[in-house]
This record gives structure tokens, sequence and C-alpha cells, in this order.
């Protein structure tokens, strides 16, 4: 095989849960939602047992049935305006922006795909002052709810010249998995966010605690 010498680990970091700790916001805006439709509110660790992609399965968990259109739409409104409010008092995770540096001081490339919406998107991780350690932030278009594998398609294409083949997504949801095998990319997860390790370990890639171990291994991998 033998690896060519320019042949540097890109990574695509996913943001909510991944590079912002917003868990409590999360849960705050679930719960919110939840009161709109009269159930009781749930504590992070039965958010981390529940969460599944796509949401409206999340709230048939949790409501032993699919809502409604009608219910879906209020819940997701709420859950975004209640979501909003709450992100403010949410700072980076734990040695991310040192993190984002360095790999950039290293000379590699990185990028940021969320399925927070595009628009959104930008303003907030420009005003946690990271935005230029990114060759791209895209956020999710269209409606929300979906999979990120369509939107990872989207965000190779516009990414020049950058391989999936050397290229790791670091993020805390099985999703990440699922839209970087889509793309023919690896994947570590990360536990600090919104999935429990036992879900994140159905993924079949490697699961670390901390975002040190999930760029130092994605270096390893993406080599």
């Amino acid at each position: 095989m033998g690896t060519h010498g320019k042949h540097r680990t890109h990574l695509v970091w996913d943001w909510n849960g991944t590079l912002l700790d917003d868990n409590t916001a999360v849960v705050g805006a679930t719960n919110a939602a939840f009161m709109e439709i009269g159930l009781a509110p749930i504590t992070l660790e039965q958010y981390r047992e529940m969460y599944c992609i796509p949401i409206p399965r999340f709230y048939e968990r949790l409501m032993g049935r699919l809502p409604t259109e009608t219910e879906w739409e209020r819940m997701d409104g709420v859950f975004h305006r209640s979501y909003t409010e709450r992100r403010e008092a949410c700072g980076l995770t734990e040695g991310a922006a040192e993190l984002l540096a360095q790999w950039q001081l290293a000379g590699r490339s990185q990028s940021l795909l969320s399925m927070y919406g595009h628009e959104h998107l930008v303003p907030v991780v420009r005003g946690y002052g990271i935005e230029r350690h990114f060759v791209r932030v895209d956020g999710r278009t269209g409606p929300s709810g979906g999979s990120k594998a369509q939107h990872m398609e989207r965000h190779f294409a516009a990414l020049d010249g950058i391989s999936p083949e050397n290229t790791v997504v670091i993020g805390d949801a099985v999703d990440d998995a699922v839209a970087a095998a889509h793309v023919g990319a690896k994947a570590v997860l990360f536990t600090g966010g919104s999935h429990s390790r036992t879900s994140l370990e159905a993924a079949g890639v490697p699961v670390v605690d901390t975002l040190a171990e999930a760029a130092a291994l994605a270096q390893q991998l993406g080599e």
C-alpha cells in the first residue's frame, strides 16, 4: 500500500455535544418541548440512554407513540427557541480550543459539520473564536430531524481535494459514524455528548472519553 508523505489526516468535527459542551442546554430544551405536550421531564442520564436519530423516533421511545405532525412541529419549535436561550451559557468542551489550534499548527486540515442550522451555526462558531481553525464550516440546510449522511456527502463535495480515506470524523453520536461510513471515512466517537458509552459502542468504531484521545487516535487512523 505505502503512504505518501503528503497524506495528512483531515478531521471533520461535530459541533453539539462534541466541540460545544451543551448537554445541559439540550436536555433543558428537550424538557421544554416535552412540557408543551404534557410529558414529564427527563434527566441527562435518561436522555443519553434513550436518545436516537431520527428525533421523532426518540420522542416515540418516551411517549409510547410517534408524535403527530402538529406535535412534532410544536415540539421542534419550542426545542429550538429554548435551546437558543440556553446555549449562550455553554462553553466549549474542555481542551477543544487548544486541540483545534494544535492540529492547525501541525499543518493539518480540519472542518466542522453540524446538524445545527447553517445560518445559526456560523455566527455561533465565530462567537467562540475558533472559526479560523477550520477550512470549512457547514451546518444543516433543509428540515431538521434527519440523518447526517447526505450532509456529509455535500460537505466532501465542497472540501476541495480532501479524500474521505484520509479523514476521521469525530462526533458524539452513532449517526456521526454512520455518516462517516456513508462517504468512506473513519470515525471516533466521544462519550461526553448526547449518547451513553453503551449506545456508542454499538457503532463498531473506537469510543473515547476525551477529545485529546479522539484527536490522537484519529491521527493514527488517518495515516
